[in-house]
């Protein structure tokens, strides 16, 4: 028998549509579980996390209204004293602005309000995770946030003209976002964001403070981009309200909402730090050359 009739039969069995068959059901069987248990996650975790917001609001120390006086919160106070440093910092990253991420390439759950790059977001903290080689391009801006009891999370958050971010809500009112403005168009009342029924505009160097869990949106009806500073922190709570809240953002960290972000955010840092550390190189060699 010839070599090729020797291996005639293994070459049959290789191409049979049925042993390929054989071979991709488990993977596609795989996947459909995987989807599954995925739609169940999330149908079961919006209403657990509804009955979670109105216990949450029955703990709160401070205001459960759409926006909350800034002024109840003593730890925002320099960050209006400081803005102008603060964005200082923020114009040196824009210098490498194609480098930002937008936000639906950090978290791919955003896709519905984020596309095209026209929200582009520079992460300094992810869920209490100090992004370290972010933080180094904002030294002033990292050391107010330092100071922020129960910091969350904080980036830079960049919004092309002609933007509107589509009304969504956020994920626990355990958790209360601050907006600090750094580089706002020339007509404020154009590019201003609804909580619930309130309008606010953004002003450079001021800070306001809402509940994220309310509906709310975003428009920027002008020809400038919008810059601000945005970051959440824990709403103070009495003990259980603190309790419940340690236990949800722990397990948060377990599911693909966090999971998926932390590893993108590591390498677009990776890659900004890598880049910008390029560029300083080029600057130097080229003012030695002088």
């Amino acid at each position: 028998m010839s070599a090729d009739a020797e291996t005639a039969p293994l070459k049959l069995k290789r191409n049979d549509p049925v042993s390929a068959a054989s071979e991709v059901q488990p993977a596609g069987l795989f996947e459909r579980l995987k989807q599954a248990r995925k739609k169940w996650v999330k149908r079961n975790g919006k209403r657990l996390i509804r009955r979670l917001r109105d216990f949450l609001a029955s703990q709160s120390l401070v205001s459960n209204d759409p926006v909350i006086d800034h002024t109840q919160f003593p730890a925002l106070e320099p960050f209006s004293e400081h803005w102008e440093e603060i964005r200082d910092e923020v114009k040196e990253i824009l210098k490498h602005r194609e480098l930002v991420p937008g936000f639906e390439d950090v978290s791919p759950d955003q896709t519905r309000i984020a596309k095209d790059k026209n929200w582009r977001t520079f992460i300094l903290y992810g869920f209490g995770t100090k992004m370290e080689k972010n933080c180094a391009q904002a030294p002033v801006t990292t050391r107010l946030l330092e100071q922020v009891p129960n910091l969350q999370t904080a980036w830079f958050s960049i919004m092309a003209p002609r933007y509107h971010v589509a009304a969504h809500r956020g994920v626990t009112k355990s958790i209360l976002r601050a907006h600090l403005g750094l580089l706002i168009p020339k007509d404020a009342e154009s590019c201003r964001l609804r909580v619930d029924t309130e309008i606010c505009v953004w002003r450079e160097g001021e800070v306001f403070v809402f509940d994220d869990t309310y509906e709310h949106e975003v428009w920027n009806d002008t020809d400038e981009e919008r810059v601000i500073l945005l970051f959440d922190f824990d709403r103070p709570m009495r003990f259980w309200g603190r309790m419940l809240n340690a236990v949800f953002v722990r397990a948060l960290k377990f599911t693909s909402y966090y999971q998926v972000p932390r590893k993108n955010m590591e390498n677009y840092e990776d890659q900004f730090e890598a880049a910008t550390r390029q560029a300083d190189q080029m600057l130097e060699a080229m003012s030695e050359k002088r």
